[in-house]
């Protein structure tokens, strides 16, 4: 019986589910799956996950109403995290909020608090990974949780300064985002992409990527953030694939090969010294796409983080 593009895709790279969607994580099967605040936010309205919501926000503790939220907020991420464990055989990213994202002391503390929580919910640490947005703190914060034997993936990764900067950190995975980078070069002027190989999404993870095998670098790269199949195909055969569910289904009804896009036979050299944190700094803001993206993309999620808390507040199971 002839394989469909997911089947064979499946043979190519591991697939991450990007979804906070239990039922379809269920009926996909992915490996591995991540959340974020926006998912998170689509999955207190899920009908299915009403009980696992109410038990969350009831159970919060705190000195005050505020206090309450972020221990709800934090038990939410957690519970929805164990609901998606038990569908699948791999690992959930559970992100710290995204208003860290400058503070290194304060992120550290928050994936511990996250890591302690899941262990008292029965779930071993090796079973999360600790999203943490890429930014130069963010980055330093995964080099000391790492080193602590707590895993991470570095999200809203838009560049290559980012992936060096991670690599030297001993991260173990970075999310390079695609759909994202497309979205600003057609904002800023570029023509629509008609072959996948030319998007400047597909360009940037096949570029860093490749870095990594060079340099014998053992943190996992998975693309993420994809506006269509195209852009899935031309990076098959990347360590993973983080993929929506709509995407998953539109792959799974694809009657096509799917060749290995992304293939590494080379000589490994040792990695470049390490960068500063002025050079970090420096070619960030060198790269108007990658800062401009990486400050949206931190706030978008810090937005929906407030939405998730103003939910929890106006939830009927919440004790004010």
């Amino acid at each position: 019986m002839t394989k469909n593009a997911l089947e064979q895709l499946r043979a190519l790279s591991v697939i991450v589910a990007d979804s906070g969607d239990i039922e379809a994580i269920a009926r996909l099967k992915p490996q591995d799956a991540t959340t974020n605040p926006s998912l998170l936010l689509k999955a207190v309205g899920m009908p299915s996950l009403s009980s696992v919501v109410s038990e969350a926000i009831a159970s919060a503790e705190g000195a005050d109403a505020d206090a309450r939220v972020a221990d709800a907020a934090d038990r939410l991420a957690v519970a929805v995290g164990k609901e998606i464990l038990s569908k699948i055989e791999g690992r959930v990213s559970t992100e710290v909020d995204a208003r860290l994202s400058y503070d290194k002391d304060a992120s550290i503390a928050k994936a511990k608090h996250l890591i302690a929580m899941y262990e008292a919910a029965g779930v071993s640490k090796d079973r999360i990974l600790i999203k943490l947005a890429s930014t130069w703190e963010g980055i330093q914060a995964a080099k000391a949780l790492e080193a602590e034997g707590i895993n991470t993936n570095l999200t809203l990764l838009f560049n290559m300064a980012q992936a060096r900067a991670s690599a030297d950190a001993g991260v173990f995975l970075i999310s390079p985002f695609v759909g994202r980078i497309l979205d600003w070069h057609l904002a800023n002027g570029m023509s629509p992409v008609t072959n996948p190989s030319d998007d400047p999404g597909v360009k940037s993870v096949t570029e860093i990527w490749n870095f990594y095998k060079q340099h014998g670098v053992p943190t996992v790269v998975m693309g993420a953030s994809f506006r269509n199949t195209g852009q899935i195909l031309a990076l098959a055969g990347c360590d993973r694939l983080t993929i929506s569910p709509d995407l998953l289904d539109e792959m799974a009804a694809m009657d096509i090969e799917v060749p290995a896009a992304l293939t590494f036979n080379g000589e490994v050299t040792p990695l470049p010294t390490a960068m500063t944190e002025d050079e970090f700094r420096a070619e960030v803001a060198a790269d108007p796409m990658a800062s401009e993206k990486l400050k949206e993309g931190i706030d978008k999620f810090a937005i929906d983080q407030v939405k998730l808390e103003d939910l929890i507040r106006s939830h009927e199971a919440f004790v004010a």
